[in-house]
């Protein structure tokens, strides 16, 4: 565990991404991108993963027609080629990120918990309610006409309110530098998750672990106190915090 400044601290709310934290789908867009590349007679670049990594699909999809030499104008059609392969490769295969179900069941009884994805909604809540991990969450927040995607922090700002916290005292679980980007730029503080983290993701987070399955994180999130009573239930099934419960 690099860091150890949120060892002793207690968050009023946990803000987790989705894709590549909760829910390993990083080799579907692989093979997904892959798969809608070669049909354009075009071979992936090998670097091509680590510069879309966290970026809304629609950017990806951007990103691949510019590689395949299409034109702007062709970017939607290659989004929507890019969707239809990996949804079906996410059902027929949903696999779970290493500690993902354990760390969010004991975190899920200190603090209230939301997502906040890039990935489009029915592939983050078909992924989570297949982990079981669907209930564990007051809201899942993903980009709409009013909500820009990460790195803008809309996503974090609206999953923290769904939460009833500020994002002062509300906690976001990021394995993206692009994901890290908007929940620093929201407010929150943040743990990274993952096996190589660079420098530029390291100098932004509060903390790294390589991964949920953390001895030591598991332990924090063990030793948390249970939410106080004045935490409530909110309209919308959010909840939310007074001061004093958020100042521990």
């Amino acid at each position: 565990m690099t860091g150890n400044s949120l060892l002793s601290w207690t968050p009023a709310a946990i803000v987790f991404d989705c894709d590549g934290t909760l829910m390993d789908s990083e080799c579907h867009w692989e093979e997904a991108r892959e798969h809608v590349l070669r049909g354009y007679g075009v071979t992936t670049p090998t670097d091509f993963g680590e510069r879309t990594k966290g970026l809304h699909f629609s950017e990806c999809g951007r990103v691949m027609a510019e590689v395949a030499g299409l034109s702007a104008g062709r970017a939607d059609q290659v989004t929507g080629q890019l969707l239809e392969h990996f949804r079906k490769l996410v059902a027929a295969d949903p696999v779970t990120i290493p500690g993902a179900v354990e760390f969010v069941a004991l975190a899920s009884h200190f603090a209230p918990l939301a997502v906040a994805s890039n990935c489009p909604r029915d592939v983050v809540e078909s992924g989570l309610s297949h982990a079981g991990l669907l209930p564990r969450f007051v809201d899942i927040v993903v980009p709409d006409a009013d909500v820009r995607p990460k790195p803008d922090p809309d996503v974090y700002l609206a999953a923290t309110r769904a939460c009833g916290a500020t994002p002062a005292v509300t906690l976001a679980v990021e394995d993206s530098y692009c994901g890290i980007l908007s929940a620093t730029r929201a407010g929150l503080r943040v743990l990274g998750v993952g096996p190589n983290p660079r420098d530029e993701e390291l100098a932004l987070v509060d903390m790294w672990v390589p991964t949920l399955a953390d001895a030591d994180l598991l332990h924090w999130a063990t030793t948390r106190e249970s939410l106080p009573e004045s935490y409530v239930p909110a309209a919308g099934g959010a909840l939310r915090a007074t001061a004093a419960a958020v100042a521990r």
